[in-house]
């Protein structure tokens, strides 16, 4: 049974393998053909405006499409960073909840001023965490 599964995982390695390789030569082929397609462009462009007129054009829209790469990456970062920061606020608040309501019991359960004390300040509590989490402001409505 273990050779089986070795042999099985020998093959799809080795399939895997195969794969990438071509799927690694059909990405080169294609930057080849993109490159003489820009080439082909630039020939074009050349003949109509003049060689220097075309390298200034095709020079500053490759800079251009650049930079319009570089900002879409800094924003799409800051987004991510956001929504990082959003998601550990809302599960801190699902830990404060869970263990709120974990101690809520060993709390109540005790006599004296402590567990009179501590009825109102984990209803606050409960009350400020499921405001975070649902998302809804009440004042707002």
């Amino acid at each position: 049974m273990t050779s089986l599964a070795a042999g099985e995982f020998s093959s799809v390695f080795k399939r895997m393998k195969v794969a990438t390789g071509f799927y690694a030569l059909a990405a080169l082929l294609g930057l080849f053909g993109l490159g003489f397609l820009v080439l082909a462009g630039f020939i074009a462009a050349s003949r109509e405006w003049g060689v220097l007129e075309a390298s200034l054009g095709f020079g500053i829209a490759f800079v251009a499409m650049a930079l319009v790469v570089l900002v879409s990456l800094k924003v799409w970062t800051r987004i991510q960073v956001r929504r990082a920061r959003r998601r550990r606020v809302s599960d801190a608040g699902v830990l404060a909840g869970t263990a709120a309501l974990t101690l809520l019991p060993s709390v109540l359960s005790r006599t004296g001023r402590l567990g009179t004390i501590a009825l109102p300040v984990l209803a606050v509590l409960g009350y400020a965490i499921f405001r975070e989490n649902s998302g809804q402001d009440p004042d707002n409505h």
